[in-house]
């Protein structure tokens, strides 16, 4: 499979060792839209690399440099993170496209671009992770529609393993209790930007909604149900 080359000019030096892979969808009508703009001197953004509809493999940014993907985002204590990954943007009309499907050629395209990156850079399974995970008050990239068990199935991010199917709710907003401090401090280990308080507060709720669109993507309300309480188990044990 080839790369072609599309050089952007948006991206500067990292301050940081690469330990994150984050993937993206580029939320615009057309993988040239989206092209055009991540080369845009004036847009300020750019990726490492992105992957058409038809598997097309771009290359924007050089590995060793940093590019603009990420905005103010974090993940697993670092907040530049910019510096510290490597960005893929796959071209899909998001949520205000109507969240079409990721057609089999891309995700193709995607699993061998992925293995790649893996065999250059030391990138743990648990900061593989979408834009959603790292500013999930902020983002909703790559969506519901992603497969991110089968990329685990690849070797490529982790996936829980033997979750409950109960969705009873546990504890709702403004709820004190130790339950909410569990999971608070769960989240946090897997890798997500949250603060032990006991407290569902909107942040915690973000933070759910990010844990439930990659994990659990059929129902997304941010609540902390059996499930939810579940996958955040699973992924604190896998994470270890």
């Amino acid at each position: 499979m080839k790369i072609k080359s599309a050089p952007s000019p948006n991206f500067d030096d990292r301050k940081l060792p690469i330990s994150c892979l984050v993937l993206h969808y580029t939320g615009m009508e057309t993988g040239k839209a989206a092209l055009d703009r991540l080369c845009d001197p004036d847009a300020k953004v750019s990726a490492h690399y992105m992957v058409e509809e038809d598997g097309t493999i771009f290359q924007l940014v050089d590995e060793a440099d940093r590019a603009w993907h990420a905005g103010v985002s974090s993940w697993n204590g670092v907040n530049d993170i910019n510096s510290a990954s490597i960005g893929i943007e796959i071209v899909n009309g998001g949520h205000d496209y109507g969240l079409p499907e990721f057609p089999d050629v891309q995700i193709g395209a995607l699993l061998w671009l992925c293995a790649g990156i893996l065999e250059r850079h030391d990138i743990q399974p648990k900061n593989i992770v979408g834009h959603s995970d790292i500013a999930p008050a902020r983002k909703e990239d790559p969506g519901e529609k992603f497969p991110w068990a089968l990329l685990a199935a690849e070797n490529i991010g982790v996936w829980p393993k033997n979750i409950s199917d109960d969705q009873r709710i546990l504890f709702e907003k403004g709820d004190r209790d130790r339950g909410i401090s569990i999971a608070q401090s769960g989240l946090a280990h897997i890798g997500y930007e949250a603060f032990v308080s006991g407290i569902m507060d909107d942040d915690t709720i973000f933070v759910l909604k990010a844990l439930q669109r990659r994990y659990r993507p059929e129902k997304v309300d941010g609540k902390i149900d059996m499930q939810s309480f579940d996958i955040i188990r699973a992924l604190t044990e896998e994470t270890r």
